[in-house]
């Protein structure tokens, strides 16, 4: 081989690294983001069994974890999380074959959750990019981590330096990448977003003065115009990812900031957003015109309130938990166009989803995981077996046929084919 061969090699072998994993990612062979490839917890994973053995699925492994609510994230037979431990949080790597840790990486944390019976977090799931795994902690550390030996590379933090809004429950936002930045909601004046540099975390803009809340945000395409959407306090925005700039707001307020739940897009531009608190539900259509953004809610209810978890869009209906803040949560179906209610019911507590393979692999929090066939019409469960027994607050991760749970106490991977 000749110099510039090898050279050529060399500058490609990077590209063709990432390339090889986006699709990975969209195949369903790698889940390296809050919400999975598309941040919304669909996959186009393939091979699901509609039913199981009365024993339930196939366990591959289950290990002892400590406490939090960190959803996981897997790439080349690795799982990533974090878990809590009495004055510090973990970042944990462990083996997708086995469960066996393969590094952790323990950061110090002072701070304690204004729900103590709950647990003190971590809530953010990691996020992989390339080589780099970025994680966010109950107290606002920012940190980016070598994803194969854990090695420190920066941090940030987002309180204690940036000054970001105090949450009485922790940090919950998990970073989200756009090309070489990631961005975070921060809270306050001139910091509501902010989006660092993934190469050294320096700073790449910071703007708008809203406060934070617990939702997570997520990229959308408008007819080809890239935004961010966020949840805030007292709004739900959309941004120019590129440098911040507001492109659109509609007022949405949650009593105490508690607005959790990541909003749910559509390819028709509607935007599902849901909170308890006083909150409710309301659906947002976006249009485009030029350069600028017509932001026009269809409708809003305020008996349908997502307390915390994931709502899924199937067609033109959106299920969710509604409810739950001192009474026993709702599953509900909606449509999505008009906010009409097909159904509710209370069989099934609060629950999280993912949508694969024409089923909605459905885990409620008493750690229950069913394979379900959701319709405007009812909630059909063809398979149902308790997996976890501590809480399970977290949606349920699915890369291929298997799918990996976790709950304050315990992580299990289980084999869906």
């Amino acid at each position: 081989m000749d110099r510039r061969t090898f050279l050529a090699t060399a500058l490609a072998a990077p590209v063709l690294g990432r390339r090889v994993a986006a699709q990975a990612t969209r195949a369903g062979l790698a889940w390296t983001q809050w919400g999975g490839p598309r941040r919304n917890f669909q996959t186009d994973a393939a091979g699901i069994r509609a039913t199981w053995p009365a024993s339930g699925p196939r366990v591959i492994w289950k290990r002892p974890l400590g406490d939090g609510y960190a959803s996981t994230i897997v790439e080349n037979g690795v799982v990533y999380t974090m878990y809590g431990k009495p004055r510090q949080e973990i970042t944990l790597a462990a083996s997708a074959e086995t469960g066996a840790t393969m590094w952790e990486q323990p950061a110090p944390v002072q701070f304690q959750s204004d729900a103590p019976e709950m647990g003190n977090g971590p809530y953010a799931t990691p996020l992989l990019v390339g080589d780099r795994l970025f994680t966010a902690g109950v107290a606002g550390r920012l940190q980016c981590l070598d994803k194969k030996s854990g090695r420190l590379v920066w941090t940030q933090e987002l309180w204690a330096s940036h000054h970001g809004s105090p949450m009485m429950y922790g940090y919950s936002c998990s970073p989200i990448a756009f090309r070489d930045l990631i961005i975070m909601p921060v809270g306050g004046r001139g910091k509501a977003l902010m989006a660092f540099k993934q190469a050294d975390g320096s700073v790449a803009w910071s703007r708008d003065d809203f406060g934070n809340v617990y939702s997570s945000p997520f990229l959308i395409n408008l007819a080809g115009l890239e935004q961010l959407v966020a949840v805030l306090d007292g709004a739900v925005i959309g941004v120019n990812p590129h440098n911040g700039d507001l492109q659109w707001q509609v007022p949405f307020k949650a009593d105490y900031s508690i607005a959790v739940a990541t909003p749910v897009w559509g390819p028709d531009n509607l935007l599902f957003v849901s909170a308890e608190y006083n909150a409710g539900s309301k659906v947002i259509e976006l249009q485009r015109n030029g350069l600028q953004t017509k932001a026009t809610e269809l409708w809003s209810s305020n008996r349908l309130r997502l307390h915390h978890g994931n709502a899924m869009r199937i067609d033109d209906t959106i299920y969710f938990s509604s409810g739950g803040k001192g009474s026993q949560a709702i599953l509900s179906a909606v449509d999505v166009r008009s906010g009409k209610i097909h159904w509710q019911q209370r069989s099934i507590q609060k629950a999280t989803f993912v949508w694969a393979d024409r089923k909605l692999i459905t885990l409620d929090q008493e750690g229950t995981l069913m394979i379900a066939h959701p319709s405007p019409q009812g909630f059909e469960i063809s398979a149902q077996a308790p997996l976890l027994t501590s809480l399970a607050w977290t949606p349920p991760v699915l890369v291929g046929t298997r799918a990996y749970l976790r709950d304050r106490k315990t992580m299990v991977a289980v084999d869906l084919s």
